[in-house]
């Protein structure tokens, strides 16, 4: 019966091209590598390497041998951190529900923390926070990222709970070229005749805010467009089409768009990170505390 030491020292030889060199790569002694070859020969009937005064190397039987033994050498390696991660962590692989922004510049760095930390595999789920609920009251998802007003509470079903990670302040975008682009902060009032890039949902959290403050100051806003994908939203503004407002979180620096506060509008959304009460994997508060420490580095 092959043995997967046997294997691993012809990779190594392979690797090394020499028996001296694949015993410090295997961290063994030199008889114990030869031992192994040795033994592989015999048990195939083969010869699979070749030494010489240059050192060690394989064989045209043993090259094929390699090329066979690599893929289950690989595999095994995988499992092995497959069944570690689920005992050790609970989750082979983490399913992260989050919206695009936060999944853009929130989720990169603390997931490759806990991937560090962990081995765990991640699979990413964007959708709108309603949606993201529903996948976890399923448990199609183990956690998520999700947006709400801060004036009203998250409803959750009973088994999740909700921790609000930060505040996300939302800011008029205009074309550099705007009017009142040197105005900083610039009121609202004066933004009244200017088409709005608003978002899909008549329910989303920033529009709604922007609804209620315009009302105040004596117009509504006048939809010229309807998008949830920011990257859109800037091109269209940038183009003079109208203006908009976004959270700070999707902000990019651009030449020909300028972002300003605008007064007597304090628009914010709050991001919470979504889990299950009891019973979750331990990976998921790995992945909650590197979410806390990315949101104190931005603060």
């Amino acid at each position: 019966m092959l043995d997967l030491r046997q294997l691993e020292a012809l990779r190594a030889v392979a690797a090394e091209g020499s028996v001296v060199g694949a015993a410090r790569r295997l961290d063994v002694s030199q008889p114990t590598v030869t031992h192994h070859l040795a033994a592989l020969e015999r048990h195939l009937g083969a010869r699979l390497v070749e030494r010489s005064a240059r050192g060690t190397t394989l064989t045209d039987l043993g090259e094929l041998l390699l090329g066979r033994a690599t893929d289950v050498l690989e595999r095994l390696a995988s499992a092995e951190v497959e069944v570690r991660g689920l005992a050790q962590h609970g989750a082979v692989t983490l399913r992260i529900g989050t919206f695009p922004t936060a999944g853009a510049t929130l989720l990169p760095r603390a997931v490759a923390q806990v991937q560090r930390e962990t081995g765990v595999r991640v699979s990413l789920v964007e959708a709108e926070p309603a949606e993201l609920l529903d996948r976890l009251a399923t448990r199609q998802l183990h956690c998520a990222l999700v947006f709400g007003d801060p004036q009203v509470d998250l409803v959750v079903v009973d088994e999740l709970v909700a921790e609000p990670l930060f505040d996300d302040p939302f800011r008029v975008v205009l074309p550099a070229d705007h009017r009142y682009a040197g105005l900083d902060p610039l009121p609202l009032s004066l933004l009244a005749d200017d088409g709005w890039v608003l978002a899909v949902s008549p329910d989303d959290p920033g529009d709604l805010a922007l609804a209620a403050a315009s009302a105040a100051v004596g117009f509504h806003p006048r939809s010229v467009l309807r998008t949830d994908d920011y990257d859109v939203a800037f091109g269209f503004v940038a183009a003079g089409v109208g203006v908009a407002l976004v959270p700070q979180m999707a902000l990019v620096d651009r030449p020909d768009v300028v972002v300003r506060p605008v007064a007597g509008l304090d628009v914010r959304r709050r991001v919470h990170f979504v889990t299950f009460r009891d019973n979750r994997p331990a990976v998921v508060d790995a992945l909650g505390d590197a979410l806390r420490t990315e949101v104190s580095h931005r603060t």
